[in-house]
């Protein structure tokens, strides 16, 4: 715990919840996942969403998904540019100025080159290489796809993800957000510790 940078990220992803929060609404990104797939839907079927001037969204869906809520779903998947569906697509492009901005990786390629300098013995050159090879593009980021789609879709069926109901629901009192933030850490701790320990095995194999 000598390390206090996480309270720093904590406290930072918890004004920018409530300055949302305050000025538009509360924040929840896995609904948007659910309109870009809609917006495939209804480019390949035009007649899946249909307009419904009876209806306050103005839409209906012969789809029970989109038409849920009174056809809010399919509102959003016809009219995308919002501001739920920008906040969503800017997620990447903050995630690549946080990269591109992180001065420790630049620290760190320094620090690597100051220790290659100072050990010159062929073993220890083995070593550093095999500890720096990069993994094949399939170990690398099939698996991270692959548990990305399983957490998507476990948010859907949901009905909400870690956003909307964890902070989102907890910042709005919901006994749903706080059940959740429980069964999150329950499993997900336990889970990380046994995936990092079979991970070390490996490497030391």
């Amino acid at each position: 715990m000598h390390n206090w940078k996480w309270l720093k990220g904590a406290l930072m992803l918890g004004v920018v919840f409530f300055i949302a929060a305050l000025l538009v609404k509360p924040i929840g990104v896995s609904t948007q996942f659910s309109v870009a797939s809609g917006i495939l839907h209804s480019a390949l079927d035009p007649d899946v969403i249909q307009i419904d001037e009876t209806r306050d969204s103005g839409y209906r869906s012969s789809n029970a998904y989109y038409d849920k809520s009174d056809g809010k779903l399919a509102k959003s998947i016809k009219n995308p540019i919002n501001y739920d569906f920008i906040f969503v697509l800017a997620i990447p492009l903050g995630a690549l100025a946080g990269y591109l901005f992180n001065k420790s990786k630049k620290r760190n390629t320094i620090e690597a080159q100051q220790l290659d300098s100072e050990f010159d013995a062929p073993e220890f050159t083995i070593k550093a290489k095999q500890s720096t090879a990069r993994p094949s593009f399939l170990k690398n980021y099939l698996p991270a796809f692959v548990g990305g789609f399983l957490l998507l879709f476990g948010a859907r069926m949901a009905d909400g993800c870690t956003s909307g109901h964890m902070f989102s629901g907890i910042m709005q009192g919901s006994v749903s957000g706080f059940i959740f933030a429980a069964a999150v850490f329950l499993t997900g701790i336990p889970a990380a510790r046994h995936l990092n320990k079979y991970v070390m095995e490996r490497e030391v194999g």
